[in-house]
């Protein structure tokens, strides 16, 4: 379909190691990155799935190529998700508005818009991560857990919550605040999430929606790809929650 759009000239997806050319007669002026099933490993148990997406518009006047493509996340035109779940929701961040959700409405075939120009709360009270790989993380990581689950000044614990999927757990980070980590451990030095088609779309909905994403050391939206399947950490969510992650992470990094 998005080759017969006649918008796109590259499309780069996680199910194709080398991105796709659009033919010359059909091509257009944008590069669509997209991750057609994220969280797929769930299926079979029916869990919440979900496509992401990323267009960014061509801007050598060369031919066009997969390095079309490595462009930092500052340069999207537009990203989103689709969340297949209780209902299908599309999610649509632009770079010259805010986030917007459209909910299918399967009695016309048609997208209905739901909500306007959401944005996240500045603190939450979920935190979600796999905690399963806590053998491997940083220490940063062991004392930002710790606290959220001993509150130093006595207030209530953060709640876990983790699907496994990406696009819900970043869309239920949207929705009532929090912070969603996925970060760099003894295990996946360089990260495990796709930085083109994960990071930088979901990156773009949460800070167009006033939260904050991060890989620990920079914004992730500030990263310059040098491969279009390039891994990065990823840590993003509520603004109070994130900065409170970093200034953990500041501490650790000047013993």
């Amino acid at each position: 379909m998005l080759k017969s759009s006649f918008s796109a000239c590259v499309i780069v997806s996680e199910e194709n190691k080398d991105a796709v050319i659009v033919e010359t007669e059909k091509q257009g002026k944008y590069i669509v990155c997209i991750d057609p099933l994220d969280g797929s490993s769930n299926i079979d148990c029916l869990v919440s799935i979900g496509t992401i997406f990323a267009i960014y518009k061509k801007v050598s006047p060369n031919e066009p190529s997969g390095k079309d493509a490595l462009q930092p996340g500052r340069n999207l035109v537009a990203a989103g998700y689709a969340l297949y779940g209780s209902a299908t929701m599309l999610v649509l961040a632009t770079a010259a508005g805010g986030v917007n959700c459209f909910m299918l409405d399967p009695a016309i075939g048609e997208f209905i818009l739901v909500e306007r120009d959401v944005k996240i709360k500045k603190k939450g009270n979920i935190y979600s991560l796999n905690e399963g790989y806590a053998k491997y993380f940083d220490p940063a990581i062991t004392e930002y857990l710790k606290k959220k689950k001993f509150p130093e000044d006595g207030s209530s614990p953060y709640g876990g919550r983790y699907v496994g999927s990406m696009v819900a757990d970043v869309h239920r980070t949207l929705v009532y605040g929090g912070i969603f980590l996925y970060p760099a451990n003894s295990k996946s030095p360089k990260g495990k999430l796709r930085l083109l088609y994960e990071c930088n779309p979901m990156a773009f909905v949460i800070e167009k929606a006033g939260g904050l994403a991060t890989t620990g050391h920079q914004a992730v939206l500030d990263i310059v790809p040098e491969d279009i399947h390039q891994r990065v950490p990823v840590v993003l969510g509520s603004p109070d929650d994130v900065k409170e992650y970093l200034e953990i992470v500041k501490k650790h990094s000047a013993k």
